[in-house]
């Protein structure tokens, strides 16, 4: 089964930055498509970010696009969410998820395969 373990989350002032990241126990990373998901408490979760290596595609949720760029290193195995100017609002448990190309991120969900989260609290 593939592994994901997600990393450098913690307590940031709003405005500040911090940079996720996800190691992933992958050979190939150009045959995956991996995504980023977060869930506060009583909320539902939501789509952050996603990567489709298939074919390059990059997607943020609305909120997001401006603050957050998600990034990966075929190299290292390593997929990263660079979070700036954040909000209250972003805090919650982040997930980096992962599946074969051939689900595409609107697919992530349901068909890859998560981590355990990493925490991430926005407050002053």
């Amino acid at each position: 089964q593939v592994q994901l373990v997600e990393s450098g989350g913690g307590l940031v002032q709003p405005g500040g930055s911090l940079r996720l990241s996800c190691a992933a126990s992958i050979f190939k990373f150009d045959y995956y498509n991996i995504g980023w998901f977060r869930q506060a408490p009583g909320k539902e979760r939501e789509g952050v970010s996603c990567i489709q290596n298939s074919d390059g595609f990059t997607s943020y949720l609305e909120d997001v696009k401006g603050r957050f760029t998600m990034s990966n290193d075929k190299r290292k195995n390593m997929v990263y969410l660079q979070m700036n100017s954040l909000k209250p609002e972003d805090t919650a448990v982040y997930y980096c998820v992962i599946a074969p190309f051939r689900w595409k991120c609107n697919e992530l969900a349901d068909f890859g395969s998560w981590g355990p989260g990493t925490q991430v609290t926005v407050s002053s």
